[in-house]
């Protein structure tokens, strides 16, 4: 966890301990990429707001190094720092102040969301590429290209691109996006699959997914 102000590390440290997780705590965005490397953790709690690197360029320059789940929590609402956070590699976010209930159950979901995806890999066959005009996705290996470039995505974002081209052409609601990729049944939290859509369509190009007001999205199959 990267967290500056104590009386917050100390809750959600005590918290997430009592809940079966090991926590290392550190308070500035330099001592976090050298604990990242030190301590190689499963997952990360990232503070936008940080002294000596901010929690973006944390984010950024651990996500180039080995990838992994990040939730990002902020004092802010700010729909472009979100979108930033989410760019850079990012998975989820949380903004301040929330509870200690939802956060556990946001890093249970990432991390079971890993561990399917590792299932799935292990399991899958030795050649498993779909091919959607520009985009090729490698399931065996979990790579995406685009134009035979490769492209660089978040856990969150790969699951979500591997929904939609599961059922290419196919419009698929937020609230099965959710369920899918988030596992979240109640449908709540429509604005996570719509930042992540926008992270996504940085990197894929703007064409590769359509929207569908109000429904909504689906992975153009047009070569």
């Amino acid at each position: 966890m990267v967290e500056d102000e104590p009386t917050i590390a100390q809750a959600v440290a005590a918290r997430l301990g009592a809940e079966g997780f090991e926590v290392r705590v550190v308070a500035d965005g330099p001592a976090a990429v050298e604990e990242f490397r030190a301590y190689g953790p499963d997952l990360v709690l990232l503070d936008l707001m940080l002294p000596g690197l901010d929690g973006l360029e944390v984010c950024r320059r651990i996500q180039a190094e080995r990838p992994v789940p990040v939730l990002m929590l902020t004092a802010r609402d700010d729909e472009t720092d979100l979108l930033v956070g989410l760019a850079v590699g990012a998975d989820d976010y949380l903004t301040k102040p929330f509870s200690m209930r939802e956060l556990t159950a946001r890093i249970r979901t990432l991390l079971r969301r890993v561990e399917h995806a590792a299932a799935l890999a292990a399991a899958a066959p030795v050649r498993d590429v779909v091919r959607l005009g520009p985009l090729e996705i490698d399931r065996a290996a979990r790579k995406v290209a685009v134009d035979g470039e490769p492209v660089h995505l978040t856990p969150t974002e790969y699951a979500l691109l591997d929904s939609l081209a599961r059922a290419p052409g196919t419009v698929l609601t937020r609230a099965v996006l959710l369920e899918q990729v988030w596992d979240w049944a109640d449908g709540a939290g429509t604005r996570v699959v719509d930042s992540h859509i926008k992270a996504l369509r940085r990197k894929l190009g703007a064409d590769l997914i359509r929207t569908v007001h109000s429904v909504g999205y689906a992975l153009e199959t047009t070569p």
